[in-house]
């Protein structure tokens, strides 16, 4: 008995090493993607949109670090209530689109980016305010490590296209999505009961699908549907990807 638990004990040690072998090798990626972003893109006077997720946290730090070693004047816009917050932790200049309704560039990640460029954005419920601040964007950069880099749409990310939707409407929207070929499903949230709820109060409908479609068109026919408010397909919208590799190269497309 002594001898099996030992077994156990070195079995999940094992697990636990390959865990967190893996994670740094995947930080190191997003890391790398963000830093040649905002080392490449990023110049003196510039309006900037900061996207949301993991990878933009590396992104924000990196342009802290050049804002004090170059004395560069930045103004940041905030797509989300945690891009907000990190603009605000590293002491950068924050703006809104009401103020600031160019922008330069924007720099986001993504949770699913297919060879032409076309995204799958919403992962973390911020879909909406991202795709608007990217709209107003000269240049719209995407940074993410080398797992989101797809093959096929939907490869990397499996939950399928976030849309964000009217919470009075989610029932009549999920029926009109489930028409489209598309299988929906209501994004449920992990530390309350219920559903998913936006920075704007509203709901998240994740479609999955399981066949190729013409993005632009799905994308359009997504948003014409009365109740949607977005959809986390980023279509015709990036310049370029960025991805980070565990060993901290990069590829760009």
């Amino acid at each position: 008995m002594v001898l099996n638990l030992l077994r156990l004990r070195g079995s999940i040690l094992h697990l636990c090493r390959c865990f967190s072998t893996g994670k740094s090798a995947m930080e190191a990626g997003k890391r790398a993607a963000a830093r040649y972003a905002v080392d490449t893109y990023v110049k003196d006077n510039q309006a900037l949109g900061i996207g949301s997720g993991s990878t933009i946290v590396y992104a924000v730090e990196r342009i802290a670090e050049r804002v004090k070693d170059e004395k560069l004047h930045l103004l940041c816009v905030p797509s989300s209530f945690q891009a907000q917050q990190l603009i605000i932790q590293h002491k950068l200049t924050l703006s809104d689109l009401d103020r600031t309704p160019e922008l330069d560039i924007a720099i986001d990640g993504a949770d699913d980016v297919y060879s032409d460029l076309t995204a799958i954005k919403g992962g973390g419920g911020c879909l909406t305010q991202e795709k608007i601040v990217a709209s107003c964007a000269k240049q719209f950069i995407i940074i993410a490590d080398d797992r989101k880099d797809s093959e096929h749409l939907g490869e990397a990310f499996k939950k399928g296209i976030p849309v964000e939707v009217i919470p009075m409407a989610y029932v009549p929207v999920m029926k009109k999505i489930d028409k489209l070929g598309l299988k929906p499903i209501l994004r449920m949230a992990q530390a309350k009961a219920g559903p998913v709820v936006t920075d704007n109060s509203n709901f998240i409908i994740d479609c999955q699908f399981d066949k190729v479609y013409d993005w632009k068109s799905l994308n359009t026919q997504l948003n014409l549907i009365p109740g949607v408010v977005e959809t986390g397909l980023f279509v015709g919208m990036a310049e370029c990807a960025i991805f980070g590799k565990p060993d901290g190269t990069i590829t760009k497309r």
